[in-house]
């Protein structure tokens, strides 16, 4: 298994041009909530009655944090502050959204993954997850890891 180094430093290779990192810094964290909304919208009413908090987006975020504890356990803890800022706005946004969660979502993904491929038609490289789906993953490490360098931190 790659160590979360080898991951990030892969996951460079094809973002070094600044547009296309700009791009990533806006629609990257856009994709990874979208994703979240989207399993959160799954109906699942047998999970509120364990716990009303409880649904599907809780347990892919259990599920994505223990991939990055074995990645990384400094990423890890950064990732599940995000994580629990996005189900905290998921929920809000559920609960004051005239529209379904999913369909906000929708419009988000769909305009996040265009500039996506914008930033890496600029980029002159095709985005890392046709080479590997992992690296859909790698991507908001690869932001946090950029976070945590310019603030002194290690990862």
């Amino acid at each position: 298994m790659r160590s979360a180094q080898q991951w990030l430093d892969l996951y460079g290779v094809s973002h070094k041009n600044p547009t296309n990192k700009t791009i990533h810094w806006i629609c990257v964290p856009v994709i990874y909530w979208t994703v979240l909304a989207f399993v959160w919208s799954v109906p699942a009413a047998f999970l509120g009655d364990i716990a009303p908090w409880l649904n599907w987006a809780v347990i892919t975020v259990i599920v994505v944090q223990l991939y990055y504890f074995v990645l990384s356990w400094r990423l890890a803890l950064g990732m599940l502050v995000i994580n629990i800022g996005l189900l905290w706005f998921t929920g809000w946004l559920a609960s004051v959204s005239p529209w379904p969660v999913w369909q906000v979502a929708l419009l988000a993904f769909v305009l996040a993954w265009i500039g996506q491929f914008i930033g890496h038609k600029i980029e002159g490289k095709k985005p890392s997850f046709f080479n590997d789906l992992q690296f859909l993953m790698i991507g908001p490490i690869w932001l946090l890891a950029d976070a945590y360098r310019r603030l002194g931190l290690r990862i």
